[in-house]
């Protein structure tokens, strides 16, 4: 366990922002789940309109520095790749 004040703040600081990067991960993840939902029903209108909201979780992620701007990118051209792909 930390003595010094410094440490002892650094530690809750850490914690309070793994908590904050962990809350918007997972808000992500949901996200991404709906699109491959809606791409597994075939409804195309509804998988455009899923990867809308789900770029733009994405890109509100990484602006906030959860994610890096390479492994934003990828997950959205990922998911574009998958609902241009549909019948």
């Amino acid at each position: 366990m930390a003595n010094i004040k410094s440490a002892k703040k650094r530690i809750i600081v850490a914690e309070t922002r793994a908590a904050r990067n962990k809350a918007i991960r997972s808000r992500v993840k949901t996200f991404v789940k709906k699109v491959h939902a809606a791409i597994e029903t075939g409804d195309k209108a509804a998988a455009a309109e899923a990867l809308r909201v789900a770029a733009s979780e994405i890109n509100r992620a990484e602006s906030k520095g959860v994610y890096h701007a390479n492994t934003a990118s990828r997950k959205v051209s990922r998911l574009s790749k998958a609902v241009a792909s549909m019948e």
